[in-house]
């Protein structure tokens, strides 16, 4: 049959090949196949019912949107991302799970939300030392609790893994956002802009395409160092940012797309001083980021993972 919608848009596709599609939720192939071997349903009279249901399938997936870091992402893209599989997309597309039902679910959350980053650190209270105070990273830079070199790596952090973080408000910023709020100073808005552009994308001076964080470190657009450290950021903190489709992605979806290599996993993987690009203020130490997150606490009401000073 022809069926002029979806990947099967202008060429003739046999009946099978519908009925396994992506379109067909495994419940209603079952009931289907059940009536032709039955003798209840003729061939033709399956052949207009599956060109009817893919039809509407396709609309309907057109409409299937998830909120994305800084955009829509369309439940197709996270199907070719590795992140939802076809029977999550036939459920979405029949409608028997809703976006918030799939953008719930723990595998999908943590690449479209992330894991979360360090969003500030805990410090003895002057009223009461026995008890602890929230403090963002800029404030406690400010304060002199944290030194200046360390807190912006923690901020650019946060940049390059989605948005600024208002631990007191629970609030998620972009840094233009957090510079006009007050939560970080303007002294540091380029830096973090910079830092950013590993979520927005890194624009492509020859082409004016739009890139990731690993694109710009192999077109040197970006100091090596300093993207291994925004790189090992973002995937301690749920995965690789395609800035393109405005998600994370799984390490093998990140391979295919050319967002990361064998040699930048195995540098990753084995971590010298060199790419511990983390200071520990407690110990002194230099560390990896997942290493440092592994230190944090996360705040009983919020989730937000902050470092005690």
């Amino acid at each position: 049959v022809e069926v002029s919608a979806g990947g099967f848009h202008g060429r003739k596709v046999s009946l099978w090949e519908l009925l396994f599609s992506t379109y067909v939720s495994e419940a209603k192939r079952q009931e289907l196949l059940g009536q032709v071997r039955a003798g209840s349903l003729a061939l033709d009279a399956l052949a207009r019912l599956l060109t009817i249901l893919i039809e509407e399938a396709v609309e309907r997936s057109s409409k299937v949107k998830f909120t994305g870091l800084r955009r829509q992402v369309t439940a197709s893209d996270l199907v070719d991302s590795g992140i939802i599989d076809k029977d999550t997309l036939a459920d979405l597309v029949q409608g028997s799970k809703t976006v918030q039902e799939v953008t719930e679910m723990a595998s999908v959350k943590r690449y479209l939300d992330g894991t979360g980053c360090i969003a500030g650190v805990l410090v003895p209270s002057k009223a009461d030392p026995a008890k602890m105070e929230k403090m963002s990273i800029y404030q406690a830079m400010w304060k002199g609790i944290l030194r200046q070199g360390t807190a912006l790596v923690l901020l650019e952090a946060q940049a390059a893994t989605g948005f600024v973080v208002d631990p007191l408000n629970n609030k998620k910023l972009s840094v233009d956002e957090a510079v006009s709020s007050g939560l970080v100073g303007s002294e540091l808005h380029e830096k973090l802009l910079s830092a950013e552009r590993a979520v927005t994308g890194y624009t492509d001076p020859y082409t004016g395409d739009q890139i990731s964080l690993f694109q710009a470190m192999k077109k040197e657009l970006i100091v090596k160092e300093h993207g291994i450290r925004l790189l090992e950021a973002q995937i301690a903190t749920g995965g690789i940012i395609d800035p393109v489709h405005s998600h994370r992605l799984p390490v093998e979806g990140a391979y295919r797309r050319g967002f990361f290599d064998q040699e930048m996993n195995q540098i990753l993987s084995d971590p010298d001083d060199d790419t511990k690009g983390f200071f520990d203020p407690n110990t002194h130490e230099n560390l990896t980021y997942m290493q440092l997150l592994r230190r944090c606490v996360p705040d009983p009401d919020t989730g937000l993972y902050f470092l005690n000073i």
